[in-house]
């Protein structure tokens, strides 16, 4: 049963990176390592397809070796934790919300970009 929640939460997170490939308000670094993450515990066969795939092998081998996020990855997900903020802004959305959001974006931020940005 972990199994299929892992693999699961992998395909999930997959699909979402894969999304976030075109759709510049999803970022994709978080959900390509959560679904190498999930896989690693799930299934050797999507792990391998996904560590040795063109496009995301490269995100999952910086963030293993360095710890490290490109700095392209890194300005698209701070682009999107703004855009996300005044999309919410502009819809008016509860000062409760926009508080609870606004802590969880900038501690999001902070730690994306505190990352090192790969070897030189």
């Amino acid at each position: 049963m972990k199994r299929f929640i892992w693999f699961s939460l992998g395909i999930i997170a997959l699909v979402l990176g894969m999304v976030g490939v075109v759709l510049p308000l999803l970022p994709t670094t978080p959900f390509i390592l959560l679904a190498a993450f999930a896989f690693a515990r799930s299934s050797t066969r999507m792990h391998g397809w996904l560590i040795n795939h063109k496009v995301f092998g490269p995100l999952i081998e910086d963030w293993n070796t360095h710890g490290a996020i490109r700095p392209s990855a890194k300005k698209a997900a701070v682009i999107s934790l703004i855009a996300v903020f005044t999309i919410s802004v502009l819809l008016r959305v509860s000062p409760l919300v926009l508080g609870v959001q606004a802590v969880v974006l900038l501690a999001s931020g902070i730690f994306i970009v505190t990352r090192p940005s790969g070897p030189r």
